[in-house]
């Protein structure tokens, strides 16, 4: 795969996790059709390393580990083909030029710490890539480790986009430390993300839409829960706000996470479920939405994408 022309890479340095995507350009129709051809996954979880401000020497450490081994795999890229985005936990974080200046190092490429605004455009853009363009007006939600980004599209055009400095990482690591579940920190997480939401919702109940779609790893971590343990109301499928209800009682009855008996649940996935979960009740309670559907990862095929058209 080293040096092969016709790849190109895209790197997404989340506040969970560090994912890399390396992809190719298939023609199709006028167009061009983005085929994934290898994807990794380091749990980085950078949102944890948070102390007073900064990140800590072991989520930096973790940081540069990840980076290091996906430079491996890219020797040989051209500069043009690779483009490395970090987004929240780098961009709030107080110590971020010590971690990038030896991230670029480690990785071999340079890294551009995005704004919330350019997160959401580009999440915008691997959907559109995903999911063929209607004239139907669009609501994505995607709940990252550290953000959330709203964004409400037609066909291939964002229409409005938001960026919100709450994700399911950091909403774990305040209301549910250790992994341990009450309804009193369950209550006090929804109605804080439900506030954050409020501000925002009326411009996007203005123009209205009839798709909702969910592009983070959140969105199909809880689509595959709530399908594999018949959750959803009437044995649909995607995410139902029924099925959500369902799950967050399932949360109750066992107080702590490690207790957590459900299908379709990775091990690591089990941390930040409680946060994602809270934060998916209240965009669903806010902008009152009944169904969404998962999508594929918007974030790295919306940089893949960017990265095709230039050539």
């Amino acid at each position: 795969m080293k040096g092969d022309a016709s790849l190109f890479a895209a790197i997404d340095l989340g506040s969970n996790a560090f994912r890399m995507m390396i992809g190719q350009s298939v023609r199709r129709n006028q167009g061009f059709m983005i085929q994934e051809v290898k994807t990794l996954r380091e749990p980085v979880r950078l949102a944890e390393g948070f102390q007073g401000g900064a990140l800590d020497e072991l989520a930096l450490d973790r940081g540069w580990q990840a980076l290091a081994r996906f430079g491996k795999k890219l020797r040989g890229f051209e500069a043009g083909r690779v483009r490395a985005v970090a987004t929240s936990a780098v961009r709030e974080a107080d110590n971020a030029q010590l971690f990038l200046a030896s991230a670029e190092r480690h990785l071999g490429f340079r890294i551009d710490v995005i704004s919330g605004h350019e997160e959401a455009r580009l999440v915008y853009a691997g959907v559109a890539h995903t999911i063929p363009s209607t004239e139907s007006m669009r609501l994505v939600v995607d709940i990252g480790g550290g953000s959330t980004e709203l964004i409400l599209g037609q066909g291939t055009q964002p229409l409005l986009t938001e960026s919100i400095a709450i994700g399911s990482g950091t909403v774990g690591a305040r209301y549910f430390q250790g992994g341990c579940l009450s309804a009193k920190a369950l209550l006090e997480a929804e109605r804080v993300a439900t506030l954050q939401f409020e501000k925002v919702t009326r411009r996007y109940r203005a123009l209205g839409w009839q798709q909702t779609i969910g592009s983070s790893g959140t969105a199909r971590m809880l689509a595959k829960v709530l399908k594999a343990n018949g959750l959803n109301d009437d044995g649909q499928s995607g995410i139902t706000y029924g099925g959500l209800l369902r799950l967050s009682l399932r949360l109750l009855e066992v107080g702590h996470v490690k207790q957590l008996k459900l299908a379709g649940l990775p091990p690591h996935r089990l941390n930040i479920l409680p946060g994602g979960l809270v934060l998916m009740l209240a965009a669903f309670k806010v902008f009152g939405i009944s169904h969404m559907s998962p999508s594929e990862p918007g974030l790295r095929l919306g940089v893949l994408h960017g990265l095709m058209s230039k050539h």
